[in-house]
């Protein structure tokens, strides 16, 4: 079963299936911006922080990366999780910086004409 998953930093949207994580799913979007590292959850650069929506951890997180306490709030590492619903949520850290740079320089070309 597929399940959407919304990026609020950049308002895309992408379809992640149940038995794969968020990461494997956010990495088909092509972007240049999207960090990949290790998808072990030792690296940390696929920090985020789920803001709505239900997932499953399919694999211990480092604890370098992710504190028990970010943890309960939400903050987790993309290739550890897997949806299980509909998801929001917010890019953190390395995975911010990368998005959201090359996000700036996609859209800063401003308005095409028509025709």
């Amino acid at each position: 079963m597929k399940h959407e998953v919304l990026i609020e930093d950049s308002g895309e949207r992408y379809a992640c299936d149940e038995d794969e994580t968020v990461l494997a799913g956010m990495a088909r979007l092509g972007r240049k911006g999207i960090p990949l590292g290790c998808r072990g959850g030792g690296c940390g650069v696929c920090k985020v922080r789920v803001t709505g929506g239900v997932y499953r951890q399919s694999r211990p997180m480092s604890r370098q990366h992710v504190s028990a306490v970010e943890q309960a709030h939400g903050t987790v590492l993309a290739c550890c999780i897997l949806a299980q619903g509909d998801l929001s949520l917010k890019v953190v850290g390395k995975l911010h910086k990368a998005l959201c740079r090359s996000r700036a320089v996609t859209s800063g070309d401003g308005p095409r004409p028509a025709g």
